[in-house]
């Protein structure tokens, strides 16, 4: 994972997707494409399975996606990578739909989970909103790639069962080893007065605030669960944050 001026999920080097990207949402795909000139596939998935921190923040939020999970359910990786996470939840019986906007990416991951795409455990979409399952995960930063959340929540409501979850993982901006940099101090002033900013680089990476995030859920979910909390902040340059799915009230 790519530190300082560079925080973003690692992806691999391909064309940007065409197409009217003015939504927050489909801005928020670009994003995501653009990260992907970073690395290549193979680059991805060979330094964040060698990565010993990056394999403890996988392993930390699989442990709580496999915990919550009802025996069965099915699950959406957004912004699937190279197949990582899904091999996982596959393995312990929960049928997933990938969702990955690299054509780089998607090739790696098919070759990732042949055997599991062969089951049909595994099911590669072109679209993220066609199919009901009980939850979403968004590991290592997909979401700090959309500038508008409320419209992303929205749209996951309709695909995530009454009672289920999203589980995402974000880049914490209160981590403090991030202090060192100029564009941390920079914006220190516009995260405690709006909770978010975004940060000078191609991929278009944004900062927020557990409260921002939480708030541009509402109706549809609520924070149920935010991990590290407190002084922990302070420590960990990624937080897990848990939203529960609810029902709306008039």
């Amino acid at each position: 994972m790519l530190h300082g001026m560079l925080w973003i999920p690692l992806r691999a080097t391909f064309p940007a997707e065409t197409g009217n990207n003015d939504s927050p949402r489909l801005n928020g795909i670009a994003s995501l494409t653009v990260a992907n000139r970073v690395h290549t596939r193979q680059q991805y998935h060979e330094f964040i399975l060698a990565s010993r921190r990056d394999r403890r923040v996988r392993d930390v939020f699989q442990e709580m996606a496999l915990d919550l999970l009802p025996a069965g359910a099915s699950v959406l990786d957004f912004g699937a990578g190279t197949g990582i996470d899904a091999k996982v939840y596959a393995a312990h019986g929960h049928q997933t739909f990938v969702y990955e906007p690299s054509d780089a990416m998607r090739t790696y991951l098919t070759k990732y989970c042949r055997d599991e795409i062969e089951r049909k455990t595994v099911i590669a979409v072109a679209t993220p909103l066609n199919h009901k399952v009980q939850a979403v995960t968004a590991n290592f930063a997909v979401l700090n790639h959309f500038e508008d959340h409320t419209s992303l929540f929205d749209e996951f409501s309709r695909v995530i069962d009454l009672g289920g979850f999203l589980l995402a993982s974000m880049l914490n901006p209160f981590y403090l080893g991030d202090a060192r940099y100029g564009w941390w101090r920079a914006n220190l002033l516009n995260l405690v007065r709006r909770g978010r900013y975004p940060c000078p680089s191609e991929s278009h990476i944004h900062r927020f605030s557990p409260r921002v995030v939480a708030r541009a859920a509402v109706p549809h979910f609520r924070l149920e669960r935010l991990v590290p909390r407190g002084f922990g902040l302070a420590a960990r340059p990624y937080m897990l944050l848990l939203f529960r799915r609810v029902r709306e009230t008039p």
